[in-house]
């Protein structure tokens, strides 16, 4: 049997590729949204470009600490999905959504009021503040609807439900991109408004994307968006959550941090390395697009399997799963290869911003093949089986404890050039392929998470009692 007969009628890879398509697609939009903004910004200016690059790196944090919530919640859900319990699941939903509308009001009130202080962690350069700092403002009403449609997705991605998620990205990215035109440039009448109008371009999606997320909630039989979810208790899944999901919350905020740092870093040292660096990081999004949807889809399959207690099925499945990831992350490094010719003509950046450019796209070919590896045995196949912990303590040490220290050092104590700093801060992937791929194959990992006579009455006494 040759290997397009084997994926054919493997049920494993039948499976993960209904779930990985849409997946791909949407985070091929989200992609697409990154690099529509950078394209239509380079015709306002090299400054603006800069500017919204530095303050998107507070909705970079933000992402992972709503991916970090729905991780936990999609760790419960994907296993109790496989179980067969659907009370449990809208009790996790509701969860998550108490955790994440309150980090969003919280980022939301900090864009509206300091976000010239926002703007200096990342640079000193004056006209960057000040185009960043109105970008954040009106970025405030997109977080607030962020972190409720980004629960409620994960949740319905949790058990198998990935094209209704996918339709609504598609929603809320094409008119983001359309919006975007719209108010960079002033088309139909509208303001010409440049990096602001990025910005009220955003909110207003995710405005429409939440309406929308409530239109389809009422259409479905079980997996509903209800704000009634978020005064359902149930002590034990509670408790469940918080040890699963804090560890995936503070593993995605590590990482997230540690490298916007690098951005902190690359933002010391000119605007040529921030403008280079701004696409640079649109073209890594399009080649890591298949190795982190193989990751998600990855992740749920494997926790619907462990779900059902098949642990044997799931060890198979997730050696299948690392197979894929190392095919994925090599088509990701030739996909940014086939890439860089196109970005090198079209890039309007200063001579010495393109030098930069070029070579941090050559270090990016290989260096997706680390991201893909790491984010699919950690944020996929870990989690899936109820391990949080490792991801966390792991990245704390290579992000923290070796790649930003390394980075300062190389940057401001040995004053080394700007692409030797970026090449010694993209070792830190395979930094951690030692630990990372020695804990895959202990199979320390696995864990069936699910509790049996959740919402009994014995079980309800406990939790009361707790």
């Amino acid at each position: 049997m040759n290997l397009k007969e084997k994926l054919k009628n493997d049920a494993f890879y039948s499976k993960i590729w209904k779930l990985v398509l849409p997946i791909i697609i949407q985070n091929l939009l989200s992609a697409a949204v990154s690099s529509a903004d950078v394209v239509m910004l380079n015709y306002v200016g090299q400054s603006s470009i800069s500017a919204v690059s530095l303050a998107s790196q507070y909705a970079s944090v933000l992402f992972m600490v709503f991916y970090g919530l729905g991780t936990g919640a999609t760790i419960l859900c994907a296993q109790y999905y496989g179980k067969g319990d659907m009370r449990a699941i809208q009790v996790v939903e509701g969860i998550a959504l108490r955790f994440s509308m309150l980090i969003s009001l919280a980022f939301a009130a900090l864009a509206v009021f300091i976000p010239e202080g926002m703007m200096r962690i990342f640079t000193n350069d004056q006209e960057l503040i000040t185009i960043g700092a109105s970008y954040l403002r009106f970025m405030s009403v997109s977080y607030l609807c962020w972190g409720i449609t980004e629960v409620y997705l994960a949740v319905l991605r949790s058990v198998g439900r990935v094209v209704v998620s996918t339709v609504m990205n598609v929603l809320a990215f094409s008119l983001n991109v359309f919006l975007n035109a719209v108010f960079i440039f002033g088309l139909f009448g509208a303001p010409r408004l440049g990096a602001m109008g990025v910005a009220i371009a955003t909110s207003l999606s995710r405005l429409i994307e939440l309406a929308a997320c409530f239109f389809v909630s009422c259409y479905s039989r079980d997996i509903k968006l209800s704000f009634r979810y978020l005064f359902v208790k149930n002590k034990v899944l509670f408790s469940d959550f918080v040890r699963l999901s804090l560890p995936a919350l503070g593993n995605d905020i590590v990482w997230s941090v540690g490298f916007s740092m690098y951005s902190v870093i690359m933002g010391h040292m000119g605007t040529d390395a921030v403008a280079a660096n701004s696409l640079v990081v649109v073209v890594r999004n399009f080649g890591t697009i298949l190795c982190f949807g193989m990751a998600s889809a990855g992740g749920i399959l494997l926790g619907n399997i462990i779900g059902e207690n098949s642990l044997e099925k799931a060890q198979e499945g997730a050696r299948k799963l690392m197979k894929l990831t190392v095919i994925t992350g090599a088509l990701g490094g030739l996909i940014i290869l086939a890439i860089t010719p196109f970005v090198l003509k079209h890039a309007a950046l200063t001579d010495q911003a393109m030098h930069y450019l070029k070579y941090m796209l050559l270090i990016n070919t290989y260096y997706v093949m680390g991201a893909a590896v790491n984010t699919t045995l950690i944020a996929g196949v870990f989690r899936a089986g109820g391990d949080s912990r490792f991801g966390f303590f792991c990245d704390v040490f290579d992000m923290w404890c070796y790649a930003v220290p390394l980075g300062f050092i190389a940057a401001f104590v040995l004053r080394l050039p700007v692409m030797w700093v970026y090449f010694l801060l993209c070792t830190d992937e395979f930094a951690k392929w030692p630990w990372v791929l020695k804990h895959y194959k202990s199979g320390k990992w696995l864990h069936n998470i699910t509790r049996e006579n959740l919402f009994s009455e014995k079980m309800e006494d406990v939790t009361n009692k707790n």
